[in-house]
Formats: C-alpha cells, structure tokens, sequence
C-alpha cells in the first residue's frame, strides 16, 4: 500500500510540481545564459570580431577596433614595439552620419593590451604592445602619423588599417553619399585620396552635408 501510495503521489500534480519546478527553473537559466552569449557573439560579429580588453566600447563612435590590424602590415604600414617619431605630424578626421556626429574611438593603430590615462578629452591610450605609423590615442579625431621617414599617407590607409570600409558612398558600416570637406573646401574626388598632411583637417558627411563644417584648432605642440 505505502509503494502504491508513492506511486500515485509522483503522478499527481503535486509529483510534478515538487520535481518539475526545479528542473523548468534550471532550464530558464540556461536559455537566458545562451540568449546573453548569442546576443554577445553577433554585437562582436557584427564588428567582426571580439573586442579586447580596454578597447572602445562607446556607442559614439562610427565603428569600434574589432577588426582592426594587430601586427600585420598594411599598405606598407608597419608596427613597432614603441612610437617613431622621425616624422611626427597630426591630421584631424570628423564624421557625421546625417547629421549626427560620430567618433573615431580610441586605440585605432594600437595593438593592446592598452595602458590607459583619464583626462580632460576622456580615456587616452598611452601604451600598448605594438604601434602602427597612424594610429589614434583618444576619442578627439585626431589621427597621429609618426613614421620612421616622411612618408604622405592616405585617409583610405588609415581606414584600411582600421579594417573599416570607406569610398564615396560607404563609410564604416554606413552607405549613402558622402560629402567632403578638406579644410572647409570640398573635395571632389575619392574620399580615400584625401592625404593625412600636417594638420588637415578633415570632414565627411553622410546624407545632408553639415554646414558650417567644424574647423579644429590643434593642441599647443601637436
């Protein structure tokens, strides 16, 4: 009688609720711990790849440095275990996605891990385990050249090293026509052609152009 009684109590729905509860609640966790994984895995794939340690985060910039170079040459852009400054020169790059600014975010050219520094314009990348010939220490736009030989880069060098696509109607993960702007003049042609000469400032605009363009004034020394 006893076993019979067991018996039928499992089968009841009080059998199952004493059983079953513990196993649906494991079973909820579980799908929510893969649910935050995937969603995690397709932000990384989105940018294509899994960001480092200290990397950009912001959801200001245009694209973050997922896929960016990490030691590898490119288009003749070598790394090196510490800056060269035998050329030392500084571009300035703004970006405006209809109307919206975004930024270039820091540690572009800069292969991690990083050593960071808090200041005034935000997080600044002071070291790292190797730097390329452009590269970028903040979130300011300003894009830092310092190779072993005078050299004229290109902005479409820059943006192959960042591993984000530019042309005259795509710019990072963005498509549509682009506008130009070098010094506040337009520029006709490929915005990939623009040259990163000693304080070039440059702009580019996505859907309508934002007038008056933003001039940049060059810290004391750069």
């Amino acid at each position: 009688m006893a076993a019979a009684r067991a018996i039928k109590g499992a089968r009841s729905g009080g059998g199952f609720l004493r059983v079953g509860l513990p196993i649906l609640v494991v079973v909820i966790v579980a799908a929510a711990v893969i649910v935050g994984v995937v969603l995690k895995s397709n932000a990384n794939n989105a940018n294509g790849g899994t960001l480092p340690a200290g990397a950009d985060t912001s959801t200001a910039v245009l694209a973050n440095t997922a896929k960016q170079a990490t030691g590898n040459t490119v288009d003749g852009i070598q790394s090196n275990s510490a800056e060269q400054l035998i050329y030392h020169i500084h571009a300035h790059l703004a970006m405006y996605i209809n109307g919206k600014q975004k930024l270039l975010p820091f540690g572009v050219g800069i292969v991690p891990p990083y050593q960071m520094q808090t200041t005034p314009d935000g997080p600044f990348v002071a070291g790292g385990s190797k730097f390329y010939w452009l590269h970028t220490h903040d979130e300011t736009g300003v894009i830092h050249i310092e190779t072993p030989a005078q050299h004229t880069y290109t902005l479409g060098n820059f943006f192959d090293l960042w591993g984000q696509p530019l042309s005259t109607n795509q710019i990072g993960p963005n498509k549509g026509k682009i506008t130009a702007f070098v010094g506040g003049k337009p520029y006709t042609g490929n915005p990939r052609d623009i040259p990163l000469t000693a304080h070039n400032v440059i702009q580019l605009d996505m859907g309508t152009p934002v007038v008056p363009w933003s001039d940049f004034t060059f810290p004391s020394g750069e």
